[in-house]
């Protein structure tokens, strides 16, 4: 049954409110529903059809073999196993510096001290208060005029009874938040070494394609040296002449369009650094430097929705609005609150606290709504509809992560035979131009069919050097459709950890202190 209707027939009804009181104030409780984490998906893989053991070989850069592990662990620097030093010192620096992760991790900060300050509710309330006044009378009669100091001081001490758990469960919704910032915090750190490794293999890739572009270029201008000089001897027509033109203008206009998006993508990468584009040093990687990872994990499906940020998040968020339900149940019942306090007057310091002086009281207070025109109810009913709006959500990120899995699985098995094809076509346009260039010499075809030859080859150069890129692509994909591996990291600092006052002793910052700790450790066992 969803929580709405199991609330709505067994919620507090204004009938009922006396009978709920008595029971909780004689026994207490902590109303509301309890969190549970929604039960993982029952599927065994992430693909219709089992996906092959090993992918597609080609014999050139990035054409290696990559085999499925099934069950194994993600690495937590899995950058690292592209084996470039230049990869790894962009991520270094992009963690230390882009303003995204610091700003996250003062959200971190700043939600674990809101919660602690939330739960300094728990405790009982002192305060004190010190006067002193100067008065004076009137002379009255046989009475004489007098000046005299008046000293006062107070002790008053508070303290709401949660008898039906409302204050600790919006305890329990503030550490559930700073939850949420912690995930938030994983989620910013995965996607943005995710990005940084993306824009080098993206640069490395473009940097290529303009490699390639501009050998072809070279070729196409030798070849229209060669033409023109058989033109002037009369050997061939003037339109062979023009033919091969045109090829090399063709090829010459699509390099500013690879130089463009190469200096976009320079730019990116800055932002990615923390810098500005003019701070740009010129480190780079190469393609060919690059080693793809052999063995790939594929976590279990049943441990993905512990390990991906975004839906710890979402289960942070239903964690939140599950004890917000709990909170709007106890506003409808009894708030009961215990007060005392003692004071003193007296005209010298030394009678301040003689017994005479001194005065207390101690008082108990309930308080209830009786009218309210519904507002309470229909809090209540707005916080059920938010906690089922947020089951919803986690159950469409749950379905979002197996998709972003599934397609890295398709992809990185696909593109390796893309790279194979591609591989294979280019020899073929390879040979096909040379042979079309022998032919021409021979006077076995005309020129355009050159041409041709020419154009196809320069396509299949091009999109070789693309699918090499995506087969790196393609295993950062995967990676960052697993989670990342942030359960074997640390990379929360000083910035996300509450303040502790000095000389402050235990109380409730060193209870959530423990209780942060313990349940950061739980959440990365639960995720390996």
């Amino acid at each position: 049954m969803p929580l709405l209707e199991k609330l709505r027939k067994s919620g507090p009804e204004p009938r009922h409110i006396l009978g709920w009181t008595t029971a909780l104030l004689l026994a207490g409780c902590t109303v509301g529903p309890d969190f549970t984490v929604p039960p993982a998906p029952s599927a065994l893989g992430y693909t219709a059809d089992k996906l092959g053991a090993t992918t597609a070989v080609s014999g050139l850069a990035g054409g290696q073999s990559q085999q499925f592990v099934y069950g194994r662990d993600v690495d937590a620097a899995w950058w690292t196993l592209f084996g470039s030093k230049q990869i790894n010192a962009l991520v270094e620096e992009a963690i230390h510096n882009h303003p995204d992760v610091a700003a996250a991790q003062y959200a971190l900060r700043a939600a674990r001290e809101t919660a602690l300050s939330e739960q300094g509710s728990l405790f009982p309330q002192v305060s004190t208060s010190n006067s002193t006044t100067r008065e004076g009378s009137a002379a009255s009669g046989s009475t004489p005029a007098s000046v005299y100091n008046l000293y006062n001081a107070s002790v008053s001490v508070s303290y709401a009874l949660d008898l039906f758990g409302g204050e600790r469960r919006q305890v329990e919704a503030k550490w559930a938040a700073a939850d949420y910032q912690q995930f938030e915090l994983e989620a910013t750190y995965l996607a943005l070494t995710a990005n940084v490794v993306n824009a080098a293999l993206t640069e490395a890739s473009l940097k290529a394609q303009i490699k390639a572009t501009e050998d072809i270029i070279r070729l196409q201008r030798d070849q229209l040296t060669r033409i023109q000089q058989q033109f002037n001897l009369g050997a061939v027509p003037n339109s062979d002449v023009l033919a091969q033109q045109s090829t090399l203008a063709q090829t010459e206009a699509g390099l500013p369009p690879l130089q463009k998006e190469l200096a976009q993508q320079r730019n990116a990468l800055m932002a990615y650094l923390g810098r500005l584009p003019s701070q740009d040093h010129g480190e780079s990687v190469e393609l060919s430097s690059l080693q793809l990872p052999h063995s790939l994990p594929v976590s279990l499906p049943s441990n993905l929705v512990r390990q991906r940020p975004d839906i710890k998040v979402a289960e942070a968020s239903l964690h939140e609005a599950t004890a917000s339900v709990g909170v709007s149940i106890a506003n409808l019942l009894p708030q009961v609150s215990l007060s005392g306090s003692a004071s003193t007057s007296a005209t010298k310091t030394s009678s301040l606290f003689s017994g005479d002086a001194l005065a207390w009281s101690v008082a108990a207070s309930v308080s209830q709504k009786l009218l309210d025109g519904g507002s309470l109810f229909h809090q209540k009913e707005a916080s059920v509809a938010q906690y089922e709006q947020s089951l919803a959500l986690y159950k469409s990120v749950v379905n979002s992560a197996f998709e972003d899995v599934a397609n890295a699985l398709r992809a990185i098995q696909f593109d390796a035979k893309t790279l194979q094809a591609q591989s294979a076509s280019e020899k073929a346009a390879h040979d096909s131009l040379t042979m079309a260039q022998e032919q021409y010499k021979t006077g076995a075809v005309d020129y355009p069919t050159v041409s041709n030859a020419q154009q196809t080859y320069q396509n299949a150069v091009i999109a070789r050097v693309k699918a090499q890129a995506t087969r790196y692509t393609d295993t950062v994909a995967l990676y960052q459709a697993l989670g990342g591996g942030w359960w074997n990291r640390t990379d929360q600092t000083d910035q996300s950890h509450p303040r502790t006052r000095p000389g402050y002793l235990a109380g409730p910052d060193t209870i959530a202190s423990s209780q942060t700790t313990n349940n950061a450790q739980n959440q990365k066992e639960q995720a390996r």
